[in-house]
């Protein structure tokens, strides 16, 4: 199967960079995943498979992320480090590579006590950052003990997570350094709720380092579904006036949208891309993404707008990055 590279070539090249979530399937059928990701393929650059995002069990990233390659959608491969001795992965980012997948997401991966299966036991043998180190020696040709890979080494364009909501902001620069330093070519972040932090991020942390940064944009469905971040996600704030407009909207589904998309054009204006979250309505970032502006054959960005768009503001809180 001839090796996907979009994504990492509009990276390199200073591109806008558009991603997507999908979450594989839990259960055998990955039909429904398959459609969401033939959706997205034509308005971004690439489409995340999650791993086991929130200690969920669903069918394996790899497998997931191989079967959207096979169908002309090119994956961004995300590989949790809690389920996984370094063998268990350091083999299957070599049968990354030799099943042509190019793209992996570095992450270190939640609790397990997060998910569906509290009585799991955690890995944890490596974390996001000595994950990237294994990753770069794999493409260097050696594996994590420094032993030669005597059938080849691998070609993984390798990305890491990044929180700058975090509340330590000395313990978020000096992780991001680390992250970079280890190989990170790309970074996406969670969901951004206080774009004022945003840009302090990237004045103060990410500028001069050379890697692309994704805004994570979160598809607000309703108030209660604002509400239900706000209870439930550690670090996020949606400010009280984005829950009120859901609220106050004949359509909050529609209006949700509007947000997102206004979202994008704020990031826009701060950083190189935006990664998509619509739990369950992948089929609607689309439309979100012609909301803001964009086409879907070209992914050229629309023009800068002459007045700069007013981005949402919170009191920037708690935020306890597992994951990343």
């Amino acid at each position: 199967m001839p090796r996907l590279t979009s994504f990492r070539d509009a990276a390199r090249s200073g591109q806008f960079l558009i991603t997507a979530e999908v979450m594989p399937p839990k259960g055998g059928d990955p039909t429904h995943a398959i459609a969401m990701g033939q959706i997205l393929a034509p308005w971004v650059h690439a489409v995340n498979v999650t791993d086991g995002s929130r200690a969920v069990l669903r069918m394996s990233s790899l497998a997931m992320a191989t079967l959207l390659a096979h169908h002309g959608v090119e994956p961004i491969y995300q590989v949790a480090c809690r389920d996984r001795n370094r063998i268990g992965l350091q083999g299957d980012l070599m049968g990354a590579h030799a099943l042509g997948l190019t793209n992996v997401l570095a992450l270190t991966g939640d609790p397990v006590k997060a998910g569906d299966c509290p009585e799991a036991r955690s890995v944890f043998d490596l974390e996001s950052v000595r994950l990237l180190q294994a990753i770069a020696k794999l493409n260097g040709g050696l594996d994590l003990g420094d032993r030669p890979l005597t059938d080849g080494p691998t070609e993984l364009f390798a990305g890491a997570a990044v929180d700058p909501l975090s509340h330590s902001w000395s313990g978020l620069k000096r992780r991001f350094e680390r992250k970079v330093a280890a190989g990170a070519q790309f970074f996406q972040s969670q969901l951004i709720s206080d774009f004022d932090r945003l840009a302090r991020f990237m004045d103060e942390v990410a500028a001069g380092c050379d890697r692309p940064v994704l805004a994570g944009i979160f598809l607000l469905k309703s108030a209660k579904n604002a509400q239900f971040i706000n209870r439930n996600v550690p670090g996020v704030e949606i400010p009280q006036h984005l829950i009120d407009r859901l609220a106050n909207a004949p359509d909050p589904l529609r209006e949700g949208m509007a947000i997102a998309a206004e979202q994008i054009q704020a990031a826009r204006q701060l950083c190189q891309g935006v990664h998509l979250m619509a739990v369950r309505r992948e089929d609607l970032i689309p439309e979100i993404l012609q909301m803001a502006g964009f086409s879907p054959r070209d992914l050229t960005p629309p023009p800068m707008p002459t007045t700069p768009a007013i981005a949402p503001k919170t009191t920037p809180s708690d935020r306890a990055a597992t994951h990343a």
